[in-house]
């Protein structure tokens, strides 16, 4: 755990060198509030309240997948990667290290959509319920934390960039992330239950509102979780023989 942490604080570090890439994250969530909840749902109490759990996991996603999709394929490129992996702690700390990196920005981009849902919207949740959300971010990262991983393992970092940039919008449609519970057309109801967002999306719902998670969705996104980890894990291993070879 030490070393884990190490490389957690050397993740950091890179990123807050670079601030571009945490104001990245939180920028494309917090416009959305800005644009589209608050002037239409900001005051109704339990529409803006589902519309920010839904603009959390928007946040969830776009934190996780690129900075795993690009981030790891930009280190890959570069000649501290190759050494790293000589060293005889093994993989395990790097990645866990990763993992805890990311799950900070996780939380970090977050921070402007609840400030704009407490201040310009009637959303409001319990001081249980918002514990109970800040535990189901952390779940629910874990499939878009190995999509990410799946793309940055998988291709070069030009590739990555636009595989992530085409891969997040269908998804964050595609889930309902951009309509409100009952509220998606009727093609995205049809499809949403079996993509890892609606899944995410209806944790959420369910920690901070009294919303009852789909199955479906439920069974779907431990399928996600278990296909993506698949994929992470061979990407990884393809990409580790490569450089051994």
């Amino acid at each position: 755990m030490p070393l884990a942490l190490v490389h957690a604080r050397y993740q950091l570090l890179e990123i807050v060198r670079i601030p571009v890439a945490v104001v990245g994250s939180a920028f494309f969530p917090a416009a959305a509030m800005l644009f589209f909840v608050v002037p239409f749902a900001g005051d109704d109490a339990v529409g803006a309240t589902y519309a920010t759990a839904a603009m959390v996991t928007f946040a969830v996603m776009s934190a996780n997948i690129f900075q795993y999709g690009v981030g790891v394929a930009e280190d890959r490129d570069q000649p501290w990667n190759p050494y790293t992996r000589t060293l005889p702690a093994g993989p395990a700390p790097r990645l866990a290290g990763r993992i805890l990196a990311g799950l900070v920005l996780t939380y970090l981009s977050m921070i402007p959509v609840v400030l704009i849902a407490a201040v310009a919207t009637a959303a409001r949740v319990t001081a249980a319920q918002f514990l109970l959300g800040l535990a189901a971010v952390a779940v629910i990262s874990v499939p878009f934390t190995l999509l990410g991983m799946a793309i940055g393992y998988s291709l070069p970092s030009k590739a990555a960039i636009v595989v992530a940039q085409v891969v997040f919008f269908p998804l964050a449609f595609g889930g309902g992330l951009l309509s409100g519970p009952d509220d998606a057309p009727g093609f995205i109801k049809a499809v949403a239950p079996y993509l890892p967002t609606r899944g995410a999306v209806e944790l959420i719902w369910a920690a901070v509102t009294d919303w009852w998670p789909d199955p479906r969705a439920m069974v779907m996104l431990v399928v996600w979780v278990v296909v993506l980890a698949a994929v992470a894990g061979w990407a990884y291993r393809r990409d580790e023989g490569r450089r051994f070879t």
